[in-house]
């Protein structure tokens, strides 16, 4: 890297004189001429008007470009995500709510290596969220559907990026700028593209809870496969194992317990997300909390709240008992000592 610092320090000055010179040859309030800048000071006093570069332009011109070539592609994954959405949905309310709660008990049981503290803890939560309000329950499950349809995505796209991280130092040098980027940008502006490409109601606020939720995942994943013993990885070489033995074999299993607390970020992130997206019409428990902030009924928006608060213990309860299964099982047996005490 120290090779080439001269050359892209260069590159940014180059960059920086390039865009003062467009942004002087692209503004409608330049002086009339270049001699005006050396004879009237005022520009000094305050910021120079005729130092804009046209990004607004720039950005709307490129999105209608984007928009009209590759709108039926993002048309189809719209659609698909709407109908994905609306079976789950539909398939969870029209489930008795003793069959959902059961349901959920008994994958937090299996899950959590059968601590039944645990276990009923998760459906005491699940109980008391229709507890709050009878309509909460439906509202929960609209809820629901939208997290774990955006943790899906998350995973599908999180984890191979990960691992193509973890595998190849210039894909990580290249990406880890973008998940920078990315944590700093404020929530309400991951909606903002999939309001352009796909409209008001649940699919933006999908699309944004996937953007906002995966940084966490793919970190994660990365950290995890690189945190893999050198020792083990060499000792599965030397058993002629090729990179995909090693991966699926060796990695992937070792590195699950990180993935999990992956997994675990993105659904926190993604309930905080919940409340913000309700602001695009999405339903759900954010959008009684909405309706109560702006009727000013301070009860109903804290009930929606609660009822958020206890769908993420639910979600943190059931990801966190399933990691600390896994980390039991990957870590080594620990040996007992013996007792040599003489009587």
């Amino acid at each position: 890297m120290k090779k080439y610092s001269k050359y892209l320090n260069i590159l940014y000055l180059a960059i920086f004189v390039g865009l003062i010179v467009v942004s002087y040859l692209s503004s409608k309030r330049k002086p009339d001429s270049v001699k005006e800048l050396f004879t009237d000071f005022g520009w000094l006093n305050n910021f120079p008007k005729w130092l804009d570069v046209p990004f607004m332009v720039w950005i709307n011109d490129g999105w209608r470009w984007f928009s009209a070539k590759y709108g039926l592609i993002f048309d189809a994954i719209g659609y698909a995500l709407l109908r994905a959405y609306s079976i789950i949905k539909n398939l969870l309310v029209d489930l008795p709510w003793p069959l959902v709660i059961l349901l959920v008990v008994a994958i937090t049981y299996f899950s959590s290596g059968k601590k039944v503290g645990t276990t009923m803890f998760v459906g005491f939560c699940l109980f008391c969220i229709g507890f709050l309000n009878p309509r909460f329950w439906d509202k929960a499950i609209e809820t629901t559907t939208i997290v774990l349809i955006g943790i899906l995505l998350c995973v599908i796209v999180g984890i191979p990026i990960g691992i193509a991280m973890a595998r190849n130092s210039k894909v990580r040098n290249a990406i880890l700028p973008i998940l920078d980027l990315m944590q700093v940008i404020p929530s309400f502006c991951y909606l903002i593209p999939g309001i352009i490409l796909f409209g008001l109601g649940a699919i933006p606020a999908i699309i944004g809870i996937f953007i906002y939720s995966c940084p966490p995942l793919i970190r994660l994943t990365d950290l995890g496969i690189r945190l893999v013993d050198k020792e083990v990885i060499e000792a599965a070489e030397s058993f002629g194992a090729n990179k995909k033995q090693k991966l699926w074999g060796v990695q992937l299993p070792l590195a699950l317990p990180n993935i999990m607390q992956g997994i675990n970020q993105c659904t926190m992130m993604a309930l905080a997300m919940v409340v913000i997206a309700s602001m695009i019409g999405t339903r759900g428990l954010g959008d009684e909390v909405l309706l109560g902030l702006q009727q000013l009924n301070v009860g109903s928006s804290i009930e929606a709240g609660l009822a958020i608060v206890l769908l993420a213990i639910v979600f943190d309860r059931i990801t966190q008992a399933y990691g600390e299964k896994i980390q039991e099982r990957t870590q080594p047996p620990k040996k007992k000592k013996k007792n040599y005490a003489k009587n």
